[in-house]
């Protein structure tokens, strides 16, 4: 297919074709996991499913992929769906304009998934979601902090209990040695968190527009390399 021509060039017809048969899920869209989703589009995955339950709001603009002016109110899933279809027509994409908790995880994984990503931001829940993939034998990968960062961004593929300068990481670690988890691969930064600003009154975690971008394509080159490895 012409437009994924450059990509084929360096992947190859076989490795396109294990992309274009994947069927990753993808529970959170912001972020993160918005550009996560546009690179597994833009690099040939054949189908994706995507979870999230939040609208677009004014504050998302500023790092969401999905956030324009004229998507302000609208569920997040549905601009996803219809940006990643502008970009592949042959992708298929399944939407769940609903929020991830341990109930939902038992129908949305009635549906076998070659790969799982967590841009989720509840710990409670991305530790359902982890739980759940890892009962499954399926692969997974979690986001860790990208937020109050203004450096130029460093996150790395690590197994969760080598991760250091991430608080969201330390909390996360605790909850997953408490359900017996004993490994799960994350995406992390390096970088020291900023603590200014409003985020002393008001907790307000402050972000940049390339941190959680960057983030999410250090994710999805994983992912993408996985599966064609496998």
């Amino acid at each position: 297919m012409e437009r994924f021509e450059r990509t084929e060039i360096l992947f190859g017809k076989e490795n396109m074709s294990k992309l274009y048969n994947a069927h990753i899920l993808l529970v959170g869209v912001g972020g993160v996991g918005g550009y996560t989703c546009e690179m597994l589009a833009r690099a040939g995955v054949g189908k994706i499913t995507i979870v999230d339950y939040d609208v677009v709001s004014k504050t998302n603009i500023n790092r969401q992929i999905i956030a324009l002016s004229n998507t302000v109110g609208m569920p997040k899933v549905d601009v996803m769906k219809q940006r990643v279809l502008e970009i592949n027509p042959n992708c298929t994409v399944v939407s769940y304009n609903k929020k991830f908790d341990q109930d939902f995880a038992e129908e949305l994984f009635k549906t076998k998934f070659n790969f799982v990503i967590d841009a989720i931001d509840d710990l409670e829940n991305k530790v359902i979601l982890v739980k759940e993939a890892k009962k499954r034998n399926v692969e997974i990968i979690s986001a860790m902090g990208a937020g109050n960062r203004t450096g130029v961004p460093s996150f790395k593929i690590a197994d969760v209990y080598k991760t250091h300068t991430d608080g969201l990481a330390k909390k996360f670690r605790k909850m997953l040695r408490d359900e017996g988890i004993e490994n799960l691969t994350v995406a992390f930064s390096e970088e020291k968190p900023q603590v200014v600003g409003r985020n002393f009154e008001e907790k307000v975690i402050g972000s940049t527009s390339y941190s959680p971008a960057m983030c999410g394509c250090t994710i999805s080159a994983y992912v993408i390399n996985k599966i064609i490895e496998a």
